[in-house]
């Protein structure tokens, strides 16, 4: 069985997907647009998956520490009215819990560059809290890797 066979269509996910990919290859402003367009679509208080991944994925293409942090604290916040069951309609191996990490740890480098490392402390832990939930496999190092580093530049007063 292929990973692709757990996941169920979503034509959401799949534009959401779409435009990550846009900003990887470098189109950032129109990888912005496109989730925006989408953000708009779902609106304020659609689809909890939707809207966490929208605003986490529009965070990272923000020009201004503030716009991502502002994006940051809508996918934290979208993700509180998710539920595994939502997520596994999606993707079998999803729990929510796994996702807090990610979202944590991007508010935590966030906050730090916008120099509040105290909040950028209570993110950090916030991160480490959950990371017995992630998965150990390429995504799971990566978080536990941005986790670390998220620490030592917080730790140097980096910003």
């Amino acid at each position: 069985m292929t990973e692709s066979s757990n996941i169920n269509p979503d034509s959401i996910m799949a534009a959401i997907g779409a435009a990550v990919e846009q900003g990887r290859a470098g189109e950032r402003a129109e990888a912005r647009e496109s989730l925006t367009r989408l953000w708009d679509a779902v609106g304020e208080h659609g689809d909890a998956l939707h809207r966490c991944s929208i605003a986490h994925y529009l965070a990272d293409l923000q020009d201004t520490v503030m716009d991502e942090l502002a994006w940051d604290q809508r996918a934290l916040a979208a993700v509180t009215d998710l539920d595994d069951e939502r997520a596994r309609r999606y993707h079998d191996s999803l729990q929510v819990r796994a996702f807090m990490p990610s979202l944590h740890v991007n508010l935590a480098d966030a906050y730090r560059r916008a120099g509040n490392a105290a909040e950028a402390r209570v993110h950090l832990s916030a991160a480490a809290a959950d990371l017995d939930a992630l998965p150990e496999n390429d995504y799971g190092s990566m978080i536990r890797a941005g986790i670390d580093k998220a620490r030592e530049a917080l730790d140097s007063g980096s910003r």
